[in-house]
């Protein structure tokens, strides 16, 4: 950190904290972005009651009629 100017009094904790502070919110930041971009649906569990839908018609029209 000595190519940031104000940085350089600071004791190695404490530009551990900033360092720390400064990584949290860039996760922080990326899983907000990500959530926002992905809109929050569940698109795997859309995906699998369309198919469980799917495969419920296909079962109904193979079986035979009580005729």
């Amino acid at each position: 950190m000595a190519g940031f100017p104000g940085f350089s009094h600071l004791g190695p904790k404490s530009k551990n904290v900033v360092v720390a502070g400064g990584l949290t919110a860039f996760v922080f930041g990326v899983y907000f972005y990500t959530m926002r971009a992905v809109g929050g649906t569940d698109e795997l569990q859309v995906a699998i009651d369309k198919f469980e839908g799917q495969k419920q018609v296909e079962t109904d029209n193979k079986v035979p009629s009580k005729v």
